[in-house]
C-alpha cells in the first residue's frame, strides 16, 4: 500500500491536465498512487490518462459516467489505499515537495490531518493577466522552485481544529493569523485515510466542501498546521461556479447549511456547536441570502422561499451570534414571507 493516495477528478480539463499529472509525477516524495477520476470527460482527457499510466504505473484510471465533482471524489475515495490523502483539482497543481512535506510532518506528530495553504500571489496574478488578455496557461509561479529543509518548517500542532479553523476575515496584525486554516477547501489539508473513509461528499451540490468539511472538524482531528504555500489555485475563468445561475448556487449553499446543522444539532458538543456557528454557519447563510438579489422571476424566489423556509423549520436559523447575523435572519424571514428582501 502506498502512502499517500492523490484523488484527482477529472473532466474537460486536457488544457491542463498535463500540469496538474507532471507535478505529481515530480514530487520528490515517491510512495504515492494518483487516482486518476475520468468523471466522463468529453473531450481529451482520456487519452493523455493512458499516456501517464503507461508511463507510470502508479497512475490509476477510474473510468465513470459524468457524475460531477462530489460524486468523482467519492468514486476516488473508494479505490484509494494510501494511509494519507491528498486531493488535487486537475487544473490546479502542487509545488515538488508538498508530498515530502505533509507526509514527514503527519507521521512526525501522528496527526490526522497536515494544512497547508494555497499561493497567494500566484492567482490574483493570473486574474490580472485575464483582465488584460494576456497569457496565463505558461505562467510558472517563483514559489515551485523554493526548496524547504523539512526539519526546519515552524509547524503548529493542535487537537482543537476549532480555534484555529474558520470563515471569518482577521486582522492582518492579528498574531494568530498565520495559524489559521482559513475557509474549506478540501485541497489545502492532508488527511489521514481512516479519518475521511467514511464521510462522502454531497453528490449534486456546489461548494461541498463546506458540509464535508464541518463534518471532518466534528471528528476532532489532531492537526498540524504548516503555513506553507504548497498548492497553486488555477482560477477557472469559464468554470461551473463562475457560470452557475445563481439560484443553484444558493440551493447548494442552502443544503450543505441544512445537512451540517442537522449532524452539529446530533453529535456536537456544545462548543462544536458554538464555535461552529460562529465562524463557519453564519458566513455561509451570509452568503447564501447574498444570492437573493440576483433572482428574476417568481419561479426561482420560490424555490428560494422554500429553501430557506427548510432552514428555518430545521433550526438553523437559530441564536445568531452577531448583530449583522441577527439582520439577517430578519430579512431571510421577510423574504419567506413575501418574496422581498431588506437591502
Amino acid at each position: 500500500m502506498p502512502a499517500i493516495s492523490v484523488i484527482i477528478p477529472i473532466y474537460n480539463v486536457e488544457k491542463y491536465l498535463r500540469r496538474c499529472l507532471d507535478s505529481v509525477l515530480n514530487q520528490t516524495f515517491s510512495d504515492w498512487e494518483a487516482i486518476c477520476v475520468n468523471d466522463g470527460s468529453p473531450d481529451g482527457s482520456a487519452a493523455i490518462l493512458s499516456e501517464y499510466a503507461a508511463r507510470d504505473a502508479r497512475f490509476k484510471i477510474v473510468n465513470k459516467p459524468n457524475g460531477g465533482l462530489s460524486d468523482a471524489r467519492n468514486a476516488g475515495m473508494a479505490v484509494a489505499t494510501g494511509d494519507y490523502v491528498l486531493y488535487l483539482d486537475s487544473d490546479d497543481f502542487i509545488h515538488p515537495q508538498t508530498m515530502e512535506i505533509t507526509h514527514y510532518l503527519a507521521t512526525r506528530d501522528n496527526s490526522d490531518i497536515v494544512s497547508f495553504t494555497y499561493d497567494r500571489i500566484y492567482r490574483p496574478q493570473l486574474m490580472v493577466r485575464h483582465v488584460l488578455h494576456m497569457d496565463t496557461d505558461s505562467v510558472v509561479p517563483y514559489r515551485m522552485h523554493k526548496k524547504y529543509d523539512v526539519t526546519r518548517i515552524k509547524t503548529l500542532l493542535t487537537d482543537d481544529v476549532y480555534k484555529y479553523a474558520t470563515e471569518r476575515a482577521h486582522n492582518a496584525f492579528n498574531p494568530r493569523r498565520k495559524w489559521l486554516i482559513k475557509h474549506c477547501q478540501v485541497w489545502k489539508n492532508l488527511y489521514r485515510r481512516s479519518l475521511i473513509a467514511d464521510t462522502p461528499f454531497i453528490k449534486g451540490i456546489l461548494f461541498e466542501d463546506f458540509p464535508w468539511w464541518s463534518a471532518i472538524m466534528l471528528k476532532n482531528p489532531v492537526v498540524t498546521i504548516a503555513p506553507l504555500p504548497l498548492y497553486f489555485y488555477v482560477p477557472n475563468f469559464g468554470g461551473i461556479v463562475l457560470s452557475a445561475k445563481q439560484l443553484r448556487i444558493m440551493q447548494s449553499l442552502c443544503t450543505g447549511i441544512e445537512t451540517s446543522y442537522k449532524l452539529y444539532k446530533e453529535q456536537a458538543t456544545p462548543y462544536q456547536m458554538d464555535a461552529w456557528s460562529r465562524k463557519f454557519r453564519w458566513y455561509f447563510i451570509k452568503w447564501a441570502y447574498r444570492k437573493i438579489k440576483y433572482l428574476d422571476n417568481a419561479d426561482d424566489v420560490a424555490l428560494a422561499q422554500k429553501c430557506f423556509s427548510n432552514l428555518k423549520n430545521c433550526g438553523a436559523l437559530d441564536t445568531p451570534p452577531y448583530g449583522w447575523a441577527r439582520k439577517i435572519r430578519c430579512g431571510i424571514a421577510e423574504f419567506i414571507k413575501c418574496g422581498c428582501c431588506i437591502k
